[in-house]
């Protein structure tokens, strides 16, 4: 079964970009945003050989709920043989990982183009 991707919505643009399938968060990650967030990042990674990238580059608040987020995608992927690449530049969020650890899990690149240019095997915990 083929993952189509997801209309644009307030929270969320999904496309595909080289292969990777690409989940462009946007505005205010929190509760609400999660909610809307889930269903379509849980179609995104249920291949066992989904190719994720994660876009964080047009978020503006990033909570709790991002980072719930960001573990679905990363225990889901890892579950199978797939792939997740993180893009974020957000002084603050790049923090909010660092102090988590998630940073260490799911290192996180400044650009798309750097996330689509990482090597498969350097993607997901080891």
């Amino acid at each position: 079964m083929r993952y189509e991707p997801a209309p644009l919505t307030r929270h969320l643009r999904v496309r595909q970009d080289r292969g990777h399938t690409v989940l462009e968060f946007r505005g205010e990650i929190d509760i609400a945003a999660a909610a809307e967030i889930v269903p379509h990042l849980d179609m995104a990674t249920a291949e066992p050989d989904a190719r994720i990238v994660i876009d964080l580059t047009r978020v503006e608040f990033f909570d709790c709920s991002g980072l719930r987020l960001l573990y679905r995608a990363l225990h889901r992927t890892a579950d199978g043989s797939g792939s997740l690449h993180l893009v974020c530049a957000h002084p603050l969020t790049l923090r909010m990982l660092r102090i988590t650890g998630l940073s260490r899990l799911l290192p996180p690149r400044p650009t798309l183009q750097a996330a689509l240019e990482q090597p498969e095997s350097a993607s997901g915990p080891a």
